[in-house]
């Protein structure tokens, strides 16, 4: 049986790699983590003492890794995936990086003979857990073809883009508009709070109005309204909100590099940057409900 590479075991990769494992493939991990790495070989997964050994004989390398200076590291040091793997072996990373360091990689990826996509996720841990993450994927429709077959294996939704770093574009704008939907949301809740009204009803006025987003039908960011929400479980879980920063940090540099116009998306990471910076970075992201109480009502 061809084997994949999954490096990154992370709150994200993890449960990808069991859908791999769950899905009957032949999957071999890598991280810096023993713990994780103990974890998935518990549940029949091979592992490695480096990344080289951990590449070496694979068909297909996934990576899902914090920020672009690790896929840069990864992929593209002397020792990385593209100086270790055969030629023709297909390359999926699903981090969430810039578009610049996808594309890239991928340049130096096709120099060699080797197939690679930027295919970062919408859907959050349940998602991966479910197996039923959203897919965004850049790179050549033969590229895309191939990391399909893969990719159904720990996603539902699965789109093309388009070329190399399509997916990490469309990611992108996707999570602005997360952040600032988010940000709206939280900011009328306590709207409405400050005014004497019950989060739990004017909820469901606004779902049944023309405010309704998914952050009211899902993800409801005012403590126990959602019982299953993270709002509800002290914002533990979910999608911390040092990531929404991040991401929203992206989404500035790619509006810089196009010169386009983002004035909300500006103000939702200056104001996801603030919450972060007074010590919420591991706390949902909804938990910016937190960032408009008055301090009377904290």
């Amino acid at each position: 049986m061809s084997k994949i590479t999954f490096i990154g075991l992370g709150n994200m990769g993890a449960p990808m790699a069991k859908n791999l494992l769950s899905a009957g493939l032949s999957v071999e991990v890598f991280d810096l983590n023993p713990n994780a790495v103990a974890e998935l070989t518990a549940l029949g997964a091979t592992s490695a003492d480096s990344l080289t050994q951990a590449v070496s004989g694979a068909s297909v390398v996934v990576t899902m890794l914090p920020a672009g200076t690790h896929v840069q590291s990864v992929y593209l040091a002397e020792d990385g995936v593209l100086n270790s793997v055969n030629p023709g072996t297909l390359l999926i990373d699903s981090s969430t990086i810039d578009p610049g360091t996808a594309r890239q990689v991928a340049a130096q990826a096709s120099a060699k003979g080797l197939s690679f996509v930027d295919a970062p996720v919408s859907g959050g841990v349940a998602g991966a857990a479910a197996g039923t993450l959203t897919f965004i994927v850049g790179g050549s429709e033969e590229s895309f073809a191939e990391a399909k077959n893969i990719l159904q294996h720990m996603g539902k939704n699965i789109f093309h883009a388009g070329e190399a770093g399509a997916g990490q574009v469309a990611k992108i704008c996707n999570n602005m508009m997360l952040g600032i939907l988010m940000s709206g949301t939280c900011e009328a809740l306590n709207l409405g709070i400050d005014n004497g009204l019950d989060p739990k009803v004017l909820s469901d006025i606004m779902l049944q109005s023309s405010g309704r987003n998914w952050a009211l039908e899902l993800y409801n960011p005012c403590p126990g309204v959602m019982e299953n929400a993270p709002a509800s479980k002290d914002y533990q879980g979910g999608f911390m909100s040092q990531l929404m920063a991040k991401d929203l940090g992206l989404a500035m540099e790619a509006a810089v590099a196009s010169q386009s116009s983002t004035p909300m998306g500006s103000v939702a990471r200056n104001l996801f940057n603030l919450h972060t910076a007074h010590g919420n970075g591991e706390k949902d992201f909804s938990s910016l409900f937190e960032f408009y109480q008055k301090q009377s009502n904290r």
